[in-house]
């Protein structure tokens, strides 16, 4: 893959490697303010409004695409003032993604707490956050493909 990846009917493949997150999104960060996890708190709220995520594995897989960056141009799902929980409201986009880790090609979404919003543990906009199913033992550093959507996520 290039460093100026082109678009392949509307998707645009990536290649990036599995970075360590802060196991905040999954609960397994030792002092969570939330040991479920944030996903599975913030769950219900997306159903509501119309996204269901529990087909994917509750946490997030953070992916760097260095020394590409990406901005979220025109994502298909956006949640404004989500109060997930107590005094806590955030926005959050969301795109769909395909990643390919191994032989094994899964469709899932890139969550986006949006950074204006978002009150702690910040990502640099080279770290795409995804919510796939359950993909098995994948180990920091470990090579995967994205494709995303060319017309919701711009890379540079």
């Amino acid at each position: 893959m290039s460093a100026n990846p082109q678009a392949i009917n509307g998707w645009t493949p990536v290649k990036g490697k599995l970075k360590k997150g802060y196991g905040i999104a999954s609960g397994q960060a030792r002092h969570s303010p939330y040991p479920q996890g944030s996903i599975l708190l913030q769950t219900p709220h997306f159903l509501q409004r119309g996204l269901d995520i529990r087909c994917f594995y509750p946490g997030t897989l953070n992916i760097s695409i260095a020394p590409l960056a990406f901005r979220m141009t025109n994502p298909r799902w956006r949640f404004d003032n989500i109060e997930w929980h107590e005094g806590l409201s955030e926005t959050f986009l969301f795109s769909q993604c395909r990643l390919l880790s191994g032989r094994d090609t899964v469709e899932g979404l890139i969550y986006y707490p949006h950074p204006d919003t978002k009150p702690d543990h910040f990502h640099d906009n080279s770290t795409l956050e995804i919510l796939a199913p359950f993909l098995g033992n994948l180990e920091e550093g470990a090579e995967v493909f994205l494709w995303l959507l060319s017309q919701e996520i711009e890379i540079s």
